[in-house]
């Protein structure tokens, strides 16, 4: 590749980069806004989630995880958040009422 070709390559690579801040912005002032539900909330999560890792593999020009192993991740963090959520607080007792 000559020059021009490597600094047009670089050009687009900071174009999309700057896209992905955009987004990423638009999708955090999303977060705080109320009244959407968990659901959408949660949409608003993933997506953040996938633009960040697209911003890692333009910016550091690596491999990054697929989608799919994006999404597996995400998902055990999900669920290791909700199992973590179902423990009573430290120093808590929590009795069995059984008859």
């Amino acid at each position: 590749m000559n020059p021009g070709e490597l600094q047009a390559i670089e050009s687009q690579r900071q174009a999309l980069l700057g896209q992905l801040t955009v987004a990423e912005t638009a999708l955090r002032i999303g977060l705080h806004r109320h009244g959407f539900g968990s659901n959408v909330r949660a949409h608003i999560e993933r997506a953040m989630a996938h633009i960040q890792e697209a911003g890692i593999a333009i910016a550091e020009m690596r491999a990054v995880r697929s989608v799919p192993q994006l999404v597996e991740d995400l998902n055990r963090i999900e669920q290791a958040c909700n199992e973590l959520r179902q423990q009573p607080p430290p120093g808590v007792t929590v009795k069995s009422f059984r008859p």
